[in-house]
């Protein structure tokens, strides 16, 4: 069966609340391998979600319905303050990216609290941004960032980033509305460990099922290389 947009392979898919050091209860998914110990964990960081962005985005939609049972992946998804998807709505109001470090501190403790191994932070456009400025936690293994608009993030989180010394992995559109790859590599040359990836042919919003598996084989290829090149038939 070959793998298309709509497919979900089968996992263990458990709905999930986080809990802000600010106390607002943020509403999520954990996906994990059907019958095994996940490899490592992707903790998923959503969007703008004042423009459409949520935990269900379909590159993030489709790495839990497919990452768990091709790669052994364990993948966290949820929404940011005051987002809502069929899951439900956290709580809280959208902060620009301030009030938004204690969603991804409570994403990292319930990783940490629940023994997931290996845990790598996936961000998409605003989720780079988030990413980039408060990821740097002892737990996180690396960043893969989709979409860097590098707006909110500025030279001083790179700079920060650089001295965290984790792997920082930028895959960036060849046509992205906001930071294209040869302005990008002058932007993430601050960060030594940086590694920028032109993805010819791509767009800001990743749409088209090619694209999408562009995404989610780099993600695995630095996260669990055993599993990569993934598959495109089961």
């Amino acid at each position: 069966m070959e793998i298309r947009a709509a497919t979900v392979l089968p996992a263990r898919r458990e709905p999930i609340e986080l809990h802000t050091g600010d106390g607002l209860t943020l509403v999520g998914e954990l996906a994990l391998p059907l019958d095994r110990h996940p490899v490592a964990t992707l903790v998923t960081l959503h969007p703008l979600p004042t423009h459409g962005g949520f935990m269900d985005s379909h590159v993030f939609k489709k790495a839990a319905n497919r990452l768990p049972a091709l790669a052994d992946l364990a993948v966290l998804r949820f929404n940011t303050r005051g987002t809502s998807s069929e899951r439900g709505t956290s709580e809280g109001t959208f902060d620009g990216g301030e009030g938004e470090r204690f969603d991804v501190s409570a994403a990292l403790e319930y990783a940490d609290y629940h023994d997931l191994p290996h845990v790598w932070v996936v961000g998409w456009s605003f989720g780079t941004e988030l990413a980039l400025k408060w990821a740097h936690d002892p737990l996180v293994e690396g960043a893969i960032l989709l979409s860097p608009p590098l707006h909110r993030a500025t030279d001083d989180d790179l700079d920060a980033w650089g001295r965290f010394g984790r792997p920082l992995v930028a895959l960036v559109p060849e046509f992205d509305d906001y930071l294209r790859p040869e302005e990008a590599r002058k932007r993430f040359s601050r960060v030594p460990q940086a590694e920028v990836i032109g993805v010819d042919g791509a767009k800001h919003l990743w749409v088209g099922e090619p694209y999408v598996r562009i995404a989610l084989d780099e993600i695995v290829k630095r996260v669990n290389p055993a599993a990569w090149p993934l598959p495109t038939e089961v």
